[in-house]
């Protein structure tokens, strides 16, 4: 036994050393360049390439990109210790790589480990397999069956979840982070309409979030694999240390939870269940008792002759990141925005008067107030754009990764060679003055109206891509917008929210464009007379 410790020890004892080096080298040049209170400049130093530019300004990784990208002109090659990156906001490059010659950049190996717990999935596979995928997605999410649950599901948890919480939170002044609200909605709102059943991450007894901070997990850890040399995060994980170790983790976490979800929906058990959640599936089977008919995602695929578990697990993940992460890091951003910009939310007020005017009120355990249908919210056309500017400035996924196939030349005129890395920055191509204005830093919905304000102007995918462009578009984007302009509608008409005073707003270094320090909230009642 002791041999063959050794012998496994000495395997990788190489990678070590080189981990090692390269990290006293990059601390090195990182507290030699902190005494510049200057963004560092993208170097290309001797062994470690760009990358003590990238430690340098990690803190402030997307802002430095786009600082990078507007110096050279939208474009710009660069270099770590093992690979070469080509980074683009240019929209004719964005079209070339996501359109016109789309299967020359797929996601590549790189990418697949990295989201290594969805391997296998349609998010980390390319060619034939994804296209067959797809084409199951696509058929599932068109099925009317599944879009009236889904918009169900979302009215339903408004109303006997996310208005009484908010009533509580105002009626006893009580400080909260709209971005952990946010997220334990969007948390069930894409569980629901997947499971069938509800995981009641947000209900009176506010259960902890593991699962979610398991999600959270593996989008922070996706984005410290592409920053660092492989060769170190490849040692962190044999050794399962640091964020590798807390990876680890998380993947017990997320397969657990979905184990134990498809074992309920297969079953229809509800021992060691919530009265919330027992309740929940009750109903739900015996509505598709009634109908003869199952409508939730998770059917679409136990039904399926091809069921394969491991592969089942990777896919519902995928399905869990792609709706929660996209609705609650969107969501965070717009009530962020919105207090910065008050005269926005009284247009959207303005905007949805009409409705209320139309409704009658309905009572919700505490108090009386006016819940927005999905049907209601599809033709709002400021709420609509409220939410494209947001998606603007603050995407979900800032950056799209993408491998080179064979060698090519950029519309640009860059060349890229096979095995290159090309990295589209969203954030910085929401920035940038030629494509957006020269107020593109300013959050103004108008500019997404056309001059009689009634209807959205075009904008092409490759030049706004949060929704994705080409074949690979967000299949799931009008139910995203769906149940975002719901959220929204009904929080902004009953509630005032308020940000704390001097909360610090900082972004977190993941694959996703969350808020590090969360949002600090008060909300109040509104007094409206209609």
């Amino acid at each position: 036994m002791s041999t063959l410790f050794t012998a496994m020890a000495f395997s990788f004892l190489p990678e070590l050393l080189t981990s090692t080096l390269i990290v006293c080298v990059v601390l090195a040049l990182y507290f030699r360049s902190k005494r510049s209170n200057s963004p560092l400049r993208p170097i290309d130093w001797p062994i470690v390439g760009v990358l003590p530019a990238i430690v340098f300004n990690l803190q402030n990784i997307h802002e430095y990109i786009t600082y990078v990208l507007l110096s050279f002109g939208h474009s710009y090659k660069v270099s770590t210790i093992s690979l070469s990156f080509f980074f683009t906001c240019d929209p004719a490059n964005v079209r070339h790589i996501f359109t016109s010659n789309h299967a020359n950049y797929p996601k590549g190996q790189g990418f697949a480990e990295a989201f290594d717990v969805m391997r296998g999935s349609f998010f980390t596979v390319d060619g034939e397999l994804w296209r067959r995928q797809r084409e199951k997605i696509q058929s599932i999410l068109s099925n009317p069956q599944i879009l009236s649950f889904t918009a169900n599901c979302c009215r339903n948890k408004i109303e006997q979840d996310l208005v009484p919480f908010l009533i509580h939170m105002a009626r006893t002044t009580t400080l909260f982070d709209m971005n952990d609200l946010m997220s334990r909605v969007a948390f069930d709102v894409t569980a629901m309409p997947i499971f069938g059943t509800d995981p009641c991450q947000l209900s009176s007894h506010m259960p902890s979030v593991e699962v979610s901070v398991a999600m959270d997990t593996v989008m922070e850890v996706a984005f410290f694999r592409q920053i660092v040399p492989e060769c170190c995060w490849k040692v962190m994980r044999r050794l399962k240390v640091g964020r590798e170790g807390k990876l680890v983790t998380a993947h017990t976490v997320l397969r657990k939870f979905i184990k134990e979800m498809v074992e309920r929906r297969k079953s229809g058990c509800v021992d060691g269940l919530s009265p919330c959640e027992a309740h929940n599936l009750h109903g739900r089977l015996e509505k598709q008792a009634t109908n003869n008919e199952q409508v939730d995602i998770l059917s679409q695929y136990l039904n399926d002759p091809y069921y394969n578990e491991d592969l089942l697990c990777a896919k519902l993940i995928t399905y869990m990141v792609a709706g929660r992460d996209t609705i609650s890091t969107t969501l965070s951003w717009i009530f962020y925005n919105l207090s910065r910009n008050p005269h926005v939310l009284s247009v959207i007020r303005n905007e949805l008067l009409p409705i209320v005017s139309s409704k009658t009120s309905s009572s919700c355990n505490q108090g009386t107030i006016i819940i927005f249908n999905p049907d209601e919210t599809k033709a709002l056309v400021y709420l609509n754009v409220v939410l494209l500017e947001t998606l603007r400035l603050y995407p979900p996924t800032p950056l799209e990764r993408k491998t080179v196939a064979s060698s090519d030349v950029m519309p640009s005129g860059h060349k890229v060679h096979e095995g290159e890395i090309v990295i589209i920055s969203l954030y910085a191509m929401g920035r940038m003055k030629d494509i957006w204005g020269e107020d593109c830093q300013d959050f103004r919905p108008e500019r997404w109206l056309l001059e009689d304000g009634s209807k959205l102007r075009y904008v092409p995918s490759h030049k706004f891509l949060a929704f994705n462009s080409g074949p690979r578009m967000c299949l799931g984007k009008d139910i995203a917008i769906m149940q975002m302009k719901t959220i929204m509608a009904t929080i902004l008409w009953n509630f005032d929210v308020e940000v704390l005073e001097g909360h610090a707003v900082k972004q977190k270094n993941s694959a996703l464009l969350q808020m590090k320090n969360g949002l600090m909230v008060k909300v109040k009642e509104r007094e409206i007379y209609v």
